[in-house]
């Protein structure tokens, strides 16, 4: 819902209706006070750590497995397709 109102409110943005943006923009941080915290980077790189650990990851070919492990962790805290990039650079360094 939230993706949905910053949508909205770049459109707005773009056809000069400051009004309506506004108004998605109060919507965004009252919707925000109900989802969960969001991970910060030291601690999703920390979880990272972990699942590599737990799975016994080692390369590329383990990315589903830690992507498995990681998502009921993660899920609505973070971004997967960042998250997913993220382990793509630990598992090909």
């Amino acid at each position: 819902m939230v993706k949905q109102r910053q949508d909205a409110a770049a459109q707005y943005d773009a056809a000069d209706r400051d009004d309506l943006a506004s108004k998605e923009r109060e919507e965004i941080v009252v919707l925000e006070n109900f989802l969960p915290q969001p991970l910060t980077d030291d601690e999703l790189a920390a979880l990272i750590d972990e699942t590599m650990t737990a799975t016994g990851a080692s390369g590329m070919q383990d990315m589903g497995k830690v992507m498995g492990a990681l998502k009921p962790k993660v899920q609505g805290r973070t971004d997967m397709g960042a998250l997913s990039a993220k382990i793509k650079a630990r598992l090909t360094a």
